[in-house]
C-alpha cells in the first residue's frame, strides 16, 4: 500500500457523519453519536481528524489529565489502514507531551484487537496491565497501554522486561524474546 500524508486538524461538528462511518466500520460495539457528543462537550476532551483529499479518514478523541493524555477513541478508515495515517495521528499526540507537564499517553485496547495492540507496540507503547472484564457489553479483558516520554533506563533489569501475550510478536510474526 502506498503511504499517504494526511492533514491533521481539530474535529468539528460537520465531521461527525464521516467519523461515525469510520467508527461503525471499525468496531463491533461502536460508540453512538450521543457517546461522541457527550465526550466532545467535556472541557478536557479534544477531537482531531486525519483528512486526505478532503475526506476524513481517521479520528482520535483524547482527554487531558494533569500529567497524562488518555486516548478515548481512535480509528482509521479500513480503506486507509497501513498507509501511515494512524502513525501521523499518534505522533502528533506524542508531540504534545513535555517533560514539564504531561509525560505519558495511555489507552485501553480490547484483548481481541491484536492489530491495535501491534500498532501501538510499534509506536513505542507498552502493555503494562490487564483489566479483567473491562467492557460493559462483554466480559472481555482490556490491556492498558502506556507511552512514557521518559522511561528510566533502570526500569528493567537486563532480560527482565515484562512479557505478555503480544510481546513475542513484531510486525505480526513470532520472534524470539
Amino acid at each position: 500500500m502506498p503511504e499517504i500524508t494526511p492533514q491533521i486538524r481539530w474535529m468539528i461538528r460537520r465531521d461527525l457523519r464521516e467519523v461515525m462511518e469510520i467508527e461503525e466500520a471499525s468496531f463491533d460495539s461502536p460508540w453512538s453519536e450521543a457517546d461522541f457528543m457527550i465526550q466532545l462537550r467535556q472541557r478536557a476532551v479534544i477531537g482531531m481528524v486525519a483528512e486526505y483529499q478532503y475526506q476524513v479518514i481517521g479520528f482520535m478523541l483524547y482527554e487531558l489529565h494533569e500529567q497524562q493524555l488518555e486516548v478515548l477513541n481512535f480509528a482509521i478508515d479500513p480503506e486507509f489502514r497501513r498507509q501511515q495515517a494512524g502513525t501521523v495521528m499518534v505522533n502528533r499526540l506524542i508531540d504534545k507531551l513535555s517533560t514539564q507537564r504531561r509525560k505519558e499517553v495511555f489507552l485501553t485496547i480490547r484483548e481481541s484487537n491484536l492489530s491495535a495492540q501491534l500498532f501501538f507496540s510499534e509506536m513505542g507503547f507498552r502493555a503494562d496491565s490487564v483489566l479483567r472484564g473491562y467492557y460493559d457489553n462483554s466480559d472481555e479483558d482490556a490491556y492498558l497501554f502506556r507511552y512514557l516520554l521518559e522511561r528510566p533506563e533502570s526500569e528493567f533489569a537486563p532480560g527482565l522486561a515484562p512479557k505478555n501475550r503480544i510481546s513475542k510478536y513484531i510486525h505480526g510474526k513470532e520472534v524470539e524474546p
